[in-house]
């Protein structure tokens, strides 16, 4: 008995002074076990506020993930519509312009090929030097000249014409039985598709000439994408 009433004293001393009218131990019981459930439901109820925190925490963090990315696919699709204005815009600085060379040219039987291989200047590269073809880069209207020198006379006329896959388009010709020196000259505007090909032929039995001045040029512009 003496153990047991100095352990609710004990008990007491943490609620409060112990004095003649101190409680019986079943009220010191009932009261700590009433601390302790309260304490138990704060406890719980600071466990769901910290739990709802790291909820909503979460679902801040999520939510910015979700915009970074969208903002990085945004940035990603707006780098890739740059670049292709880009390459667009590259693709469509073309323009060309090539002297023949020094020297006589022809005449032979046939329609042949013409290789104007002194390059005045040559945006975009579709003008190849090596075989005097120009393959178009994009899709447009592309515009065309051609100018020839020569003596033409009755049976060796000064001509050459401008040939779109294979197919004849222009003729720049003149023949004069004197045999003065002409420059005739034509040109096309041509709606291309990429790859098409347009180059200048001498014209059968025709003949041209060039010298170091250039007087015999082939030049080409795309003037708008379609």
């Amino acid at each position: 008995m003496k153990s047991l009433g100095a352990a609710v004293i004990l008990l007491w001393m943490g609620l409060g002074v112990v004095t003649a009218e101190s409680p019986d131990i079943h009220t010191v019981l009932r009261e700590m076990s009433a601390k302790i459930a309260e304490q138990q439901v704060e406890l719980r109820h600071n466990k769901e506020q910290l739990q709802a925190m790291v909820e909503d925490q979460e679902v801040v963090i999520k939510e910015l993930t979700e915009k970074q990315n969208e903002q990085a696919s945004a940035v990603g699709v707006v780098g890739g519509q740059v670049e292709e204005l880009r390459r667009d815009r590259e693709a469509s600085r073309v323009s060309f312009s090539a002297a023949l060379g020094d020297g006589y040219y022809g005449p032979f039987d046939v329609a042949t090929p013409l290789v104007f291989k002194n390059v005045i200047t040559n945006v975009g590269s579709a003008y190849n030097v090596n075989t005097g073809v120009f393959t178009a880069p994009v899709r447009g209207v592309y515009h065309f000249v051609l100018f020839v020198f020569g003596d033409a006379h009755a049976s060796n006329p000064t001509g050459a014409s401008l040939h779109h896959n294979g197919k004849h388009v222009v003729i720049a010709y003149d023949a004069q039985v004197n045999g003065h020196h002409v420059k005739p000259a034509n040109g096309a505007s041509l709606l291309l598709e990429v790859g098409d090909v347009v180059q200048v032929k001498l014209w059968p039995k025709g003949w041209v000439r060039d010298n170091a001045n250039g007087h015999t040029t082939f030049s080409g512009h795309l003037l708008f994408t379609m």
